[in-house]
């Protein structure tokens, strides 16, 4: 993904210290990243549509996408289960066991912040400085991830699919040197 303003403006936090509300910041290359608060929005949001998928319970209706190309192949899914189990699966693939052991009490079981430093011996300084530290690295992952990311989750939900350019699917003629059968046979009919 290429950082832009326009796609951070709007998720930036106005009293953001390091970016001052424009969400991008310059890293020591001369790269334009997104701030960290902004990363931090991304997990929320995508949290919280994680959330909204779980809460339902019901199983989702069966959605029917086609996708474009030569052969327009048809894709049955149940994008609210897709979005829980994507959610649950990239953040398994990106957090260590420690990370997840913390993510996992304080997202998935909604222990308080207390009950989680008791039962993961931490401090109240330490065990927020995770919560923020694995918000941001989840965050730049859902953002970045390829080819199908779960940032924008209306974007998901829509079923927008990374296809390569519709071409022509009725392959070229080409004048092609006629057959020594055909040349014979057609040497004979006009003698």
């Amino acid at each position: 993904m290429q950082w832009n303003r326009s796609k951070t403006i709007g998720l930036a936090n106005v009293n953001c210290s390091v970016c001052h509300g424009v969400g991008l910041h310059t890293e020591r290359n001369g790269h334009d990243t997104a701030c960290k608060c902004v990363l931090r929005e991304i997990f929320r949001a995508c949290w919280n549509r994680f959330r909204e998928c779980v809460a339902l319970g019901v199983p989702s209706s069966v959605s029917f996408d086609i996708t474009s190309g030569c052969t327009a192949h048809r894709s049955y899914s149940r994008k609210r289960e897709e979005f829980a189990a994507d959610f649950i699966l990239v953040t398994k693939r990106t957090l260590n066991e420690e990370d997840y052991r913390l993510f996992r009490y304080f997202f998935l079981l909604g222990a308080i912040w207390k009950l989680c430093c008791k039962h993961l011996p931490m401090e109240r300084q330490h065990f927020f400085h995770n919560l923020y530290r694995i918000e941001q690295r989840l965050g730049r992952v859902f953002a970045e991830l390829e080819p199908y990311s779960l940032y924008p989750v209306d974007v998901y939900f829509a079923g927008r699919r990374h296809c390569e350019p519709v071409r022509a699917c009725i392959p070229l003629v080409t004048e092609a040197e006629p057959k020594p059968e055909l040349l014979i046979h057609w040497q004979k009919l006009v003698a």
